[in-house]
């Protein structure tokens, strides 16, 4: 089963990669986010975000406008073995909000789908 789930997480990545080359830039009316250069832009410049950050961020963005959940963004970004630790994206959310949003309290484009998990909006 875990050869089963490697295989189909590597075909999902050849295929989100065929799709970055036709837009590997995000905008919005916040930020911009460059999945090839691996960088956030905000108000002119580059904002600092951890690989952790990065690493949902970058998950959300390649699946802009449909639902990631949570338990698939905890296994792509820390590993099967975090598929229950929901606390985590709770605040690794809360700090890209404050680091991105420009009302964090009120995101318009890292969205929480109650009990089922995130979406970005560019």
């Amino acid at each position: 089963m875990d050869e089963f789930l490697a295989r189909l997480r590597a075909a999902v990545r050849r295929n989100t990669a065929a799709a970055e080359l036709e837009q590997p830039v995000i905008e919005t009316d916040s930020f911009t986010v460059d999945l090839a250069g691996k960088k956030v832009i905000k108000d002119g410049a580059e904002v600092h975000l951890t690989p952790t950050e990065w690493g949902m961020l970058e998950m959300l963005a390649r699946n802009r406008g449909k639902l990631v959940g949570r338990g698939e963004l905890l296994k792509e970004v820390w590993g099967p073995a975090y598929a229950t630790e929901t606390h985590y994206l709770r605040v690794y959310l809360a700090q890209l909000r404050r680091k991105l949003e420009d009302d964090p309290s009120h995101p318009k484009h890292l969205l929480t789908e109650s009990g089922m998990g995130y979406r970005f909006e560019a």
